[in-house]
């Protein structure tokens, strides 16, 4: 679309909004953050749960800008190891966290963990629960 401000110009994407005038050039940009909206009654169930709990909360939080190991998001959280594992787990088999692997040279494995959700909002309204989960996508 092409507006006429004036002695100005105006642009609009689906993301940007560029404005031309005589002497100045204003580029706005707006991210537009998809949403997905869950509707399989046992995974809002598990999702509720997860955002229930604090230490999934910390391990999503945590490794929402870059992966890291769960090591890493144990001495980083005061989170146990063996908690670290098993919310990881659990978060993995919901589709929350993304896995990501290496083996070094010495053949030891290294795994990193990182986020697959950048949002997840949750409403209640009589008997209906919506969840909507925006993904965490590289470069959003």
């Amino acid at each position: 679309m092409v507006y006429d401000i004036g002695s100005m110009t105006a642009l609009q994407c689906s993301a940007v909004l560029v404005i031309i005038s005589e002497s100045h050039y204003y580029c706005i940009m707006q991210v537009i953050q998809k949403t997905r909206r869950i509707e399989d009654e046992q995974r809002k169930e598990a999702i509720l749960n997860i955002i229930s709990d604090k230490y999934c909360r910390q391990i999503l939080n945590s490794t929402m800008d870059r992966p890291k190991s769960a090591m890493e998001l144990s001495s980083e959280s005061k989170i146990p190891i063996s908690t670290v594992y098993r919310r990881i787990q659990t978060l993995h088999d919901n589709k929350l966290v993304g896995v990501t692997g290496l083996i070094s040279d010495e053949g030891k494995k290294y795994f990193l963990y990182k986020s697959k959700v950048k949002a997840i909002t949750s409403s209640c309204n009589g008997n209906e629960i919506e969840i909507q989960v925006v993904p965490n996508i590289v470069g959003a």
